[in-house]
């Protein structure tokens, strides 16, 4: 199941945090060689984890196996003040305009095919599930040029906001998806599960362990 928390309540949970900002560090630095992010304490952490960000993160066997984070557009983000290379004209925002950034799916949970794993369609059906019900129905996501294509396969609206650029050692697009009831139908078809993935509240069977 994925589960939804404000920043304020995943500091409320240390282990849950600090799970959190190493597979950050592990997927960002250690894998994408994003290394303006690296730190001593293998920690990711940046200016945008603040009051008003929306933490997704999906639990495996007792395991944080994948994480992604919403930021509203109406305040600074990460297209509108880091990565601004990446978007031609103005970028649009909004209420019903938010950002994904730090998509992220543990080593050991990458299973699926084509690239995408079961956490990751979780991860898509749980920001389609969670913008529906906040009348969002946009988002912006950085990503690798061949997910614009996965992202129409499923039924996004995608629309490139601006040309490739190279992050460490990945080329990316920033990209507007627009969504809809029909779009979250489509995802779930594809994962074969109909059920919601969507929670609230904290993960019961959450240990210490990390995933790898």
């Amino acid at each position: 199941m994925l589960f939804s928390l404000t920043t304020q309540e995943l500091m409320e949970r240390p282990d849950l945090w600090e799970a959190v900002h190493r597979l950050r560090y592990k997927i960002f630095v250690e894998e994408m060689g994003w290394s303006d992010l690296a730190r001593p304490d293998r920690l990711e952490i940046d200016q945008f984890d603040h009051d008003e960000a929306e933490h997704h993160l999906v639990i495996r066997n007792g395991e944080l196996a994948g994480y992604q984070r919403m930021l509203p557009t109406t305040r600074p983000h990460l297209l509108s003040d880091v990565l601004t290379d990446l978007y031609e004209g103005t970028p649009p925002s909004g209420p019903k305009v938010w950002e994904l950034t730090r998509y992220a799916v543990a080593p050991g949970h990458r299973d699926g095919k084509r690239g995408v794993s079961t956490v990751g369609t979780e991860l898509i059906a749980g920001f389609v599930e969670w913008g529906l019900k906040r009348g969002v129905n946009q988002v912006i996501i950085e990503f690798e040029p061949m997910w614009v294509l996965r992202a129409l396969q499923l039924h996004f609206l995608a629309r490139p906001l601006g040309y490739q650029r190279t992050y460490g050692n990945q080329q990316v697009v920033a990209t507007l998806l627009t969504f809809n009831e029909h779009t979250l139908e489509v995802v779930r078809e594809r994962r074969n599960h109909f059920a919601p993935v969507l929670n609230r509240g904290y993960p019961v069977q959450f240990g210490l362990k990390q995933a790898s």
